[in-house]
């Protein structure tokens, strides 16, 4: 009980990230409901409702007047849950479809509809439980028969439910018609669950707060999956709660080329997009800037898109740089990402995980081009980038961007063009000379120094990304097709230990 002049402490609905969605949880003793067609997971959320109340020593009582108890022990077993803490009250015995007892749920009546009512009602009275579960409300739609008495009856059970000091949830699949919508009215609090399928890949599952009286929640859509264990809710990712100080002091990519051409390094709290075509050495650019933060004893995480983890492995380690060690000790959090099984929420969820739990001071996306496809459109892509940059930028975390590019000379071109959400760019292109094709690095733009505008040959040799001096003699730069014109004398030598492995 709360003091005088004191909010009642919130109740918990044991899913964090919903949690954290409602700033810290339910109103207590107030009506709430949960919509959402079959198979969004509403009994699952019921059920962590009230053993989280039971965690805490508050009496639930969990009401169904669809599914049966061995059902909802089946569901629970599933989790790893046990519900003998709870209170389970069948409104469809066994012994309900006798000849005494013609009149059943399955055929709406008034008569029904009184007794269910009451016998709801009895229960309560009995248990005096702090939590109540009620599935669902299609069964009491059905019997009501028109939206009046549907109404009336609701009405009368909000004002008992006030009256006996528990928070309710009212689990609805959604099968009734558009007037059923003034139930909203009623509800001190709607969640909405959402199922959708795309051409390819898992089901995406997500919610949103259609109202909650008197807090103030976060809006928009948030994805959640069905784990073991109940709702695992993401929330979505809002910037501007995220704001520290952090030095924004330069660090070194393990290249002093590079890091002539970008100015003096990568700046902690910016975002550097590395482009050019397949092969190039955009990994490998990424991956010694990495590596270099590694050494320097910071924590970091890789996240990858394109290819198999092994093969960056394998392919990382005969360039002379290992990552297996820092993966071992726990530095380096590498995690492969299949986008076809993965929503955008969870993955804003684990780049967050990693800034706030794991510690990385720097974050590599390998590939955006990837990342694209678990979007539904570029749209939404561009908006969650922003969102997500921001939120590393106000963190003070390097970021790393690879974004590959369509064809290999000419006119190459991107999926999306995310030039303007980030701090500085790298431009890493193939060109021709002297019968050879080579590769060239040059830095387009960066919004924290004075970077170099010269262009440089590099090569990926067996100790990584090997950059040479600056090169004047190319034409055709800025037309997509680079070609040196000058003295071979004055390019890197051919043979420097160089093997024929590229990022």
């Amino acid at each position: 009980m709360a003091k005088d002049g004191q909010l009642p402490a919130l109740a918990r609905t044991g899913i964090a990230g919903l949690d954290n969605i409602l700033n810290g949880g339910l109103t207590p003793d107030r009506m709430y409901l949960i919509e959402g067609t079959p198979g969004t997971g509403k009994t699952t959320l019921g059920l962590g409702f009230l053993l989280a109340g039971a965690a805490v020593g508050e009496a639930g009582l969990y009401i169904t007047l669809a599914e049966t108890e061995v059902e909802l022990r089946a569901v629970a077993e599933t989790h790893g849950w046990s519900l003998d803490s709870l209170s389970l009250f069948e409104m469809v015995p066994a012994d309900g479809f006798g000849e005494d007892h013609e009149q059943t749920l399955l055929h709406p009546s008034e008569v029904e509809l009184g007794e269910t009512i009451r016998s709801v009602m009895a229960k309560v009275d009995e248990l005096r439980p702090k939590r109540v579960v009620i599935d669902s409300l299609s069964e009491l739609r059905l019997l009501a028969q028109s939206p009046i008495r549907y109404r009336r009856q609701i009405l009368a059970l909000k004002h008992f439910f006030s009256t006996r000091a528990c928070t309710v949830l009212f689990l609805d699949d959604k099968s009734g018609s558009g007037s059923d919508l003034q139930l909203h009215s009623i509800a001190h609090g709607v969640v909405s669950l959402e199922q959708t399928l795309s051409g390819f890949g898992a089901q995406r599952r997500r919610m949103h707060v259609v109202k909650m009286r008197g807090v103030r929640y976060r809006g928009g859509y948030h994805d959640f999956e069905i784990e073991r264990g109940g709702l695992r809710v993401y929330p979505r990712l809002i910037a501007s709660e995220h704001v520290m100080k952090y030095s924004d002091d330069a660090v070194s990519t393990g290249s002093v080329e590079l890091d002539t051409l970008l100015g003096g390094g990568l700046i902690p709290g910016t975002a550097t997009l590395l482009t050019g075509p397949a092969g190039v050495g955009k990994t490998t650019a990424s991956v010694q800037s990495m590596l270099a933060a590694l050494k320097r004893g910071e924590r970091a995480a890789y996240f990858l898109f394109d290819e198999r983890l092994p093969t960056l492995l394998k392919r990382s380690a005969s360039l002379g740089m290992d990552l297996m060690p820092y993966v071992d000790n726990g530095q380096l959090e590498l995690r492969a990402i299949d986008p076809a099984e993965m929503s955008p929420g969870e993955f804003s969820g684990a780049v967050r995980a990693a800034v706030e739990d794991h510690g990385a001071k720097v974050v590599v996306i390998d590939s955006l081009n990837a990342y694209l496809q678990a979007m539904p459109n570029e749209q939404f892509l561009i908006l969650q980038m922003h969102e997500m940059l921001t939120y590393l930028g106000q963190k003070g975390i390097v970021s790393l961007l690879i974004l590959g590019l369509h064809g290999i000379t000419g006119d190459v071109r991107s999926d999306v063009d995310l030039s303007y959400l980030s701090d500085t760019i790298v431009q890493l292109r193939y060109f021709e000379a002297h019968g050879e094709v080579r590769q060239a690095i040059s830095v387009i733009k960066t919004r924290t120094a004075r970077h170099e505008r010269t262009i440089r040959e590099f090569q990926i040799g067996s100790n990584g990304l090997l950059v040479g001096e600056p090169l004047r003699e190319f034409q055709g730069v800025l037309t997509g097709v680079p070609t040196f014109s000058g003295e071979g004398k004055t390019l890197m030598a051919s043979r420097m230990g160089i093997r024929d492995i590229r990022g």
